[in-house]
């Protein structure tokens, strides 16, 4: 996992789908343009729903990372 400079980060631990991206997409509004949020995961549909929403919203999946049962995202805001 590369070290990426976080402006936040958003535990999503536990949440089943859809609850992850929707709490995903309201997180990513609170950082600025070019900043980055890591979100923790442990839903493994994440690995086919957030690349999906991240091309439908304009924003940029950086690194996805795996740490035992968790996902490790960071994603960068673009719009």
């Amino acid at each position: 996992m590369t070290d990426h400079q976080v402006a936040a980060v958003f535990d999503a631990s536990g949440l089943r789908c859809p609850m992850p991206i929707l709490k995903t997409k309201k997180e990513v509004q609170g950082i600025k343009v070019g900043e980055i949020l890591k979100v923790i995961a442990t839903d493994i549909g994440t690995k086919k729903d957030f690349p999906a929403w991240a091309e439908r919203s304009g924003n940029e999946i950086v690194e996805l990372a795996e740490e035992g049962d968790k996902l490790i995202w960071f994603i960068r805001r673009l719009k």
